[in-house]
């Protein structure tokens, strides 16, 4: 029985597919298109290592994000061989087909060569969206060479997702500050203040903060994190995090509101490296501090905490510029989408 769509006509159902590695804004053209023309769109991915090390959720999830009423297919067993030769067509059909799995396809999006084969095995239109790449002049492949450089062909949810997160933890007088500021100069990108202490120089009574005011600071530091990820080169460097400011509160107050917890909690697994800086470095003894002693013990907070959420992290040691080699380090060999095993 024919299907009937919304023009009172045979449903009209489109395929595209690709590896979006990444994602851009040619990809979104075509999309889109299909989209508009179709009473249904399906865009298959694939898994791709051999491209890219972005994994195949994160990559789908893009999609689900921005197009909810397309409908995702995840080719993790798909060819990896790409030709014009009759061998490949045929592989790269007969997958197709079969993880369809009789689904009728009236359309075949694509900007590619492929498109007439496909299209033929799909007994579909072809239908090619800016096959001269001059509405959108963007590739994956020059994306792939210098995101930063393309990051206007990606959207901002594509992008983040691009961008290693850095954070330098320890105690107050640890220099996380002035070895993220070094950093981000170093890699030519931006980084993150502690927003904490902004909020406390001008909401502070006695030196401390109420527990909703600290829930305010890790919302606010969390806000102004999100607004630099656009303009950040590959890395962000961030000075703190939620979970600083939940064992602040634990030490001013002996509990943490339960909104803080919960953000101290989403702050374990945000960022790809965490660096413990130590206090080995000498104590600026400054009226909103509370002396080394509580330092010290602070610091074994931090650490402690680290342990127990079972966070990955690195310990820094020694002066501005040692620390500064030893992340230098950590970078060369860190792949995010690698994890630590890129390190071993």
């Amino acid at each position: 029985m024919e299907q009937v769509g919304r023009y009172g006509k045979e449903r009209k159902i489109g395929l595209t597919l690709g590896k979006f590695a990444p994602l851009h804004k040619g990809h979104q053209y075509m999309i889109e298109t299909a989209i508009e023309e179709m009473d249904e769109v399906i865009v298959l991915i694939y898994d791709c290592p051999e491209t890219t090390d972005i994994p195949l959720p994160v990559r789908s999830n893009w999609l689900r994000t921005l197009y909810p009423s397309v409908k995702v297919l995840e080719a993790w067993d798909g060819p990896t061989e790409i030709g014009d030769t009759l061998e490949i067509k045929q592989m790269h059909e007969n997958y197709i087909l079969g993880l369809l799995n009789g689904t009728k396809i009236t359309h075949f999006y694509s900007s590619e060569f492929y498109g007439d084969h496909m299209s033929q095995a799909l007994h579909a239109v072809d239908r090619r969206v800016d096959e001269k790449r001059s509405h959108v002049p963007v590739s994956g492949t020059k994306v792939r060479s210098n995101s930063y450089a393309y990051r206007s062909f990606l959207h901002p949810v594509v992008y983040k997702d691009l961008i290693t997160k850095v954070v330098m933890v320890g105690a107050p007088s640890t220099g996380k500050s002035t070895l993220a500021e070094r950093l981000a100069t170093e890699f030519k990108t931006v980084w993150m203040p502690e927003y904490g202490r902004e909020y406390w120089e001008e909401h502070q009574e006695n030196r401390r903060l109420t527990k909703v005011q600290l829930v305010d600071i890790a919302k606010g530091h969390l806000v102004r994190e999100e607004l630099l990820i656009p303009k950040a080169n590959k890395y962000l460097f961030v000075d703190t995090n939620a979970i600083t400011t939940y064992l602040f509160s634990q030490d001013y107050h002996g509990e943490t509101h339960p909104e803080l917890a919960a953000l101290a909690d989403q702050a374990s697994n945000r960022y790809d490296l965490v660096f413990l800086c130590e206090d080995d470095i000498p104590y600026e003894d400054t009226w909103d501090r509370s002396g080394d002693v509580h330092r010290k013990v602070f610091q074994k907070k931090v650490k402690a905490d680290l342990l127990q959420r079972k966070i990955p992290f690195i310990s820094l040691r020694g002066t501005v510029e040692q620390r500064v080699g030893k992340v230098k380090e950590i970078l060369e060999k860190f792949e995010k989408y690698l994890g630590l095993g890129a390190l071993c």
